[in-house]
């Protein structure tokens, strides 16, 4: 019987991971989709350069940046490219991770 205890162990172990779904928007962590802003805004969304400085701004006001890139509006540069790739709930994350800054 103890050569069935361990694959059983496995078995249960990995219908209860299978059991938990994707992961979604929920999961989200704005501090880890952030890294792809500090290239060009900085650290922290602190810019040393040409490139807007985004911390501290409004979670209003960066999301509807966001959005409006997303839709090709508001003279994106590249960043409409970069907004599309985000989902409406990511944006969100990323807008008030950027305000509590």
């Amino acid at each position: 019987m103890k050569s069935l205890e361990v694959p059983l162990v496995v078995l249960g172990l990995a219908a209860l991971g299978l059991s938990s779904g994707p992961v979604q928007a929920d999961m989200v962590s704005g501090a880890v989709l952030t890294n792809t802003c500090f290239s060009c805004h900085g650290a922290d969304g602190r810019s040393a350069g040409h490139m807007p400085t985004i911390a501290g701004k409004s979670e209003k006001f960066i999301t509807q940046k966001l959005m409006a890139f997303k839709k090709d509006k508001g003279n994106p540069t590249i960043m409409n490219r970069i907004a599309k790739g985000f989902s409406d709930a990511e944006i969100a994350a990323i807008a008030k991770y950027y305000a509590k800054k």
